[in-house]
């Protein structure tokens, strides 16, 4: 993963290898397996350079295919759906190895003025007194806390509260995480590579909201977590690399899948996008 802010920007730099065919590169890392975030992240690079400048990526739909393979770059295959004057539409296909490992669906709008209203931000501290997740880390050990430096340092993320610990018990949810994230550094001005960036820090901490009832974490030896699709709805322009709110919540869980869902919000109270991610959270002991 990436272990910096440079780095990240780096891996949104993709290499053109023909109209519409794009290659991604990979970071350093000890995982297994590559990140869903970031292969969600080069897609979005991918569809977007296809695309005409006036067009704002305003949501995506994903699915996560295979794990990919660390060792070798990410190739991306961009279909160009359609061009309409107000909307275009844009499928990507990630492969490796000659197989598809993801599918995306993006849309792009050209900006116009409309009617508008927002859910109001929850009430909660600044990002200032929230706990750092690599002080988490840090709890559960030395290794831990190096593992987290060396692959999710290009994040700065702060551990606002879960359910029945730091946020009050909710009879409507019974599943609430609140995290202040940014990028930690500046990234540049580009849109797509905020957006993109944006993107690659959703998929961290989501599927981790549908734990929290049952008192587990996405790490825990006892589960299998993978995550199956993605959903990302832009509402307005902001910049990832300044402390956006992620207030996630978990309206269901069954069948070995999570679903969650969340909202976004500028400190300044705007809420800016809405994510949805199902996953698996499959117990080892209960596998088939």
């Amino acid at each position: 993963m990436a272990s910096s802010a440079e780095e990240l920007s780096g891996l949104l730099d993709l290499d053109r290898l023909e109209v519409d065919l794009f290659r991604g590169a990979q970071a350093a890392t000890t995982r297994q397996r590559v990140f869903g975030g970031q292969v969600a992240a080069q897609a979005v690079v991918a569809a977007t350079r296809s695309v005409d400048g006036d067009f704002a990526l305003h949501s995506l739909h994903s699915y996560f295919l295979r794990p990919g393979d660390t060792s070798v770059p990410i190739v991306y295959d961009v279909e160009r759906i359609r061009d309409g004057r107000s909307f275009v539409t844009r499928r990507v296909s990630a492969r490796q190895h000659g197989r598809p490992i993801f599918f995306m669906t993006a849309n792009f709008q050209i900006p116009e003025p409309g009617l508008e209203h927002q859910d109001a931000m929850p009430e909660v501290v600044p990002p200032e007194q929230g706990l750092p997740l690599v002080e988490l880390a840090r709890a559960q050990g030395p290794e831990t806390a190096a593992d987290w430096e060396r692959e999710w340092s290009a994040l700065d993320v702060r551990h606002i509260g879960i359910t029945g610990q730091g946020i009050a018990e909710d009879e409507e949810h019974a599943a609430r995480a609140r995290l202040w994230i940014k990028v930690n550094g500046t990234l540049s001005d580009d849109p797509t590579v905020q957006a993109a960036a944006f993107t690659y820090a959703s998929d961290l901490t989501l599927l981790g909201a549908a734990l929290v009832p049952h008192g587990m974490h996405i790490a825990s030896p006892r589960l299998q977590p993978a995550s199956l699709d993605h959903t990302i709805w832009f509402h307005r322009p902001f910049r990832a690399d300044e402390w956006w709110l992620y207030d996630q919540f978990s309206p269901f869980a069954g069948g070995a899948r999570g679903l969650a869902l969340a909202r976004v919000f500028t400190q300044s109270g705007d809420l800016v996008a809405t994510v949805a991610q199902e996953g698996l959270i499959r117990l080892r002991e209960q596998r088939p």
